[in-house]
C-alpha cells in the first residue's frame, strides 16, 4: 500500500468514525454552538437600537448606537483570549471538553444583559455590568470558533469537506436569522415600540441563555473525533508552545485570508440593520425584512458555494470574493445608500452576499486545512479572533465614525481596501484542498 492510500484511507477512519446520520448528527451538534454565538452577537446588535438608551445618556441616536457600537467592538478584544485558553484545552484533552465548556460561558453572558439595570437605576454601573456581560461572550465566542471549526473539519469525510464548511455556515448566519425573526415577532405581534425600549429589549438574551443551556446538554455526550485520539499521543510529546512556533506561518494567513471576508461579513450583517436605518431610511419594519430576506439568501448559498469547493479547490472561490469584493464594494454600497426602496436595497445586498460566500461558505476548512491536529483548534481560533477583533467587531464603530464626521463614503472604501489586502494572499495561497494537512498528527 502506498503512502497515499494509506493517507486515504486514515483520513476515511478518521473522518467517518461513524454512521453517516451520527457523523452529520455530531457536525450539527458541534456547530449549534456556532448558531448560538452569532444569535447572541446579532441580538446585541439588532436590539441595540431599543437598548443603547437605557445604558447610554446620550440624546443623540447616532451617539447612543457609536457608545453601543465600542462595546461591541471591545468584546472582540476577549476573543484571542478566549481562543487561546479553549483553543488549548481542545488540543490538548478534546474538542469534546472545549466546545461543551465554551457553550456554557455563553449562558452566562447572555442572562447577564438580560437582568442587567438599567442607567436610570445604577448610574455609570450600568454599562460596566454591559462590558463585563459583552467580555464573558467576546471569552466564549473566541473560544467556539475555532474549536468547531476543527470539530467539522475533523468529523467531515475529506471529499465533502467544503460542502459541511458551508453547512456549518448556515448555522453561523442561521442565528444571525434567528435574532431577526425574534425582533420581528417583538415588533410585529408581540410589542409596542415603547415597550421595546422599556423593558422588551431583555427578552432575546433570556432566549440565548436557554438556547446556550439546550447547547450544553446536547453537546455533553458528542463523540470525540478520531484525528484527535489519534494525534494525542504525537501531541503530548511535543510543547504546545513549539507547535505554535512551528506553524507561524499558517497563522500568518490566517490573518491574511480573514482580514477582507470579515470586514465584509460583518458589514452586510451586524452593521448592515444600522446602515438601512439610518442612512438608507427605511423604517424599522421594512430593514428588519430586507435584513432576514438577505440573511436567508445566504443561507441557501452556503452549502452550495461549499459542495463547488469540492469540485474544483477553494481558491478560485476566494479569488472570486477578493476580485469581485475589491471592484464592487464601493458601487454596490453607494447605490444601497441612494435607494429609497425596500426591494432594491434587498436586491443589492443579496447580490453582495453571491460575493461574499465565495468567502464565508469555506473559510472554515480552508483554515482548518492549514494545521496538524494537535494544533489546530489554536491555529484557526486564535489568529482568527486578532483579525476579527481588529477588522471584524470594530466594523460598526469604524462606519459610524465616519457617518458621524460627515464622511460616510471613506467607510466604502476602507471596506474595499480590506478585501484588496486579502486578495493578494488569495493569489498567492496554494490550493489548501490539495494541500491539506489535515491527517498530520504535529
Amino acid at each position: 500500500m502506498t503512502d497515499t492510500e494509506m493517507v486515504r484511507r486514515s483520513s476515511r477512519i478518521g473522518a467517518a468514525p461513524v454512521g453517516r446520520w451520527q457523523q452529520t448528527r455530531s457536525i450539527l451538534i458541534g456547530s449549534i454552538g456556532n448558531l448560538i454565538e452569532w444569535y447572541d452577537v446579532y441580538a446585541y446588535s439588532a436590539f441595540a437600537l431599543y437598548f443603547a438608551g437605557s445604558f447610554f445618556p446620550q440624546t443623540d441616536p447616532v451617539a447612543q448606537q457609536l457608545s453601543a457600537a465600542s462595546l461591541f467592538a471591545v468584546a472582540f478584544l476577549m476573543r484571542p483570549v478566549g481562543s487561546l485558553l479553549f483553543g488549548y484545552c481542545a488540543d490538548r484533552f478534546g474538542r469534546r471538553t472545549s466546545l461543551t465548556w465554551s457553550v456554557l460561558l455563553m449562558c452566562f453572558g447572555s442572562l447577564l444583559i438580560a437582568v442587567s439595570p438599567t442607567y436610570a437605576t445604577i448610574g455609570v454601573w450600568a454599562p460596566v455590568i454591559l462590558s463585563l456581560a459583552r467580555i464573558l461572550q467576546g471569552l466564549s465566542q473566541g473560544g467556539e470558533y475555532g474549536t468547531s471549526a476543527t470539530y467539522l473539519s475533523e468529523m467531515s469525510e475529506p471529499q465533502h469537506r467544503g460542502f459541511y464548511s458551508g453547512v456549518w455556515y448556515v448555522t453561523l448566519i442561521g442565528g444571525q436569522l434567528l435574532a431577526l425573526v425574534v425582533l420581528l415577532v417583538l415588533q410585529k405581534l408581540l410589542l409596542t415600540p415603547d415597550q421595546l425600549k422599556a423593558w422588551g429589549w431583555r427578552i432575546p438574551f433570556v432566549i440565548g441563555a436557554l438556547l446556550a443551556v439546550y447547547g450544553y446538554y446536547m453537546r455533553r455526550d458528542l463523540a470525540e473525533t478520531e484525528l484527535f485520539k489519534t494525534a494525542k499521543a504525537d501531541a503530548t510529546r511535543v510543547s504546545f508552545w513549539s507547535l505554535i512556533a512551528s506553524n507561524w506561518r499558517g497563522m500568518l494567513l490566517v490573518i491574511g485570508i480573514t482580514i477582507g471576508g470579515t470586514s465584509a461579513f460583518y458589514t452586510y450583517t451586524t452593521y448592515m440593520q444600522k446602515f438601512l436605518k439610518l442612512s438608507v431610511g427605511l423604517t424599522d419594519d421594512q430593514t428588519t425584512l430586507v435584513t432576514a430576506v438577505s440573511l436567508l439568501f445566504a443561507i441557501m448559498l452556503q452549502p452550495i458555494y461549499g459542495a463547488i469547493s469540492d469540485r474544483i479547490g477553494r481558491k478560485p472561490l476566494l479569488v472570486g470574493f477578493g476580485v469581485l469584493g475589491t471592484l464592487g464594494t464601493v458601487p454596490l454600497l453607494s447605490a444601497l445608500h441612494d435607494t429609497k426602496s425596500q426591494w432594491v436595497a434587498m436586491g443589492l445586498i443579496c447580490l453582495a452576499w453571491l460575493i461574499v460566500s465565495g468567502y464565508t461558505s469555506i473559510t472554515a476548512i480552508v483554515k482548518a486545512e492549514l494545521f496538524p491536529t494537535a494544533i489546530r483548534a489554536v491555529g484557526v481560533g486564535l489568529p482568527y479572533a486578532f483579525t476579527a477583533a481588529i477588522f471584524g467587531g470594530s466594523v460598526d464603530y469604524v462606519a459610524l465614525t465616519f457617518k458621524n464626521n460627515g464622511f460616510e463614503t471613506g467607510f466604502y472604501w476602507y471596506a474595499t481596501a480590506c478585501i484588496a489586502v486579502s486578495l493578494v494572499v488569495y493569489l498567492f495561497l496554494p490550493d489548501t484542498m490539495t494541500g491539506s494537512r489535515m491527517d498530520r498528527a504535529v
